[in-house]
């Protein structure tokens, strides 16, 4: 089971940490990635990060601003979102997958319920 937190409503510029909480014993044995929503548009890919966070991998809309982590201890994956911009805005979702790093949305078993993140302008 996954848990996200951590959105909320932030100024265009601004930053935000979502977090993922993740139950059970085999978080490490997971790629864990973030993927979005925004209304109206299909899901979409935002980062991943390989089980002992050796790579990552970033859509080009996000790179140089957003960073993914995760802390195997704490069974937590990260997703610290700087120079936010309006078109960020969306429900952003935590999922896990045990193939290698992909952005394709149906190889991942387990999803997150979602955390909406809103920037105004």
């Amino acid at each position: 089971q996954l848990q996200a937190s951590g959105g909320g409503l932030v100024q265009a510029g601004g930053s935000l940490r979502l977090s993922c909480a993740a139950s059970g014993r085999t978080f490490s044995s997971y790629v864990m990635s973030w993927f979005r929503q925004a209304p109206g548009k299909e899901r979409e890919f935002v980062a991943s990060i390989s089980r002992r966070s050796s790579s990552t991998n970033y859509a080009d809309s996000v790179k140089g601003r957003f960073t993914i982590s995760r802390d195997n201890a704490k069974n937590t994956v990260y997703l610290e979102m700087n120079s936010l911009k309006p078109e960020d805005t969306a429900v952003y979702y935590c999922a896990a997958t045990r193939s290698g790093a992909t952005s394709r949305g149906s190889d991942y078993i387990y999803w997150g319920q979602g955390t909406q993140v809103t920037v105004s302008r």
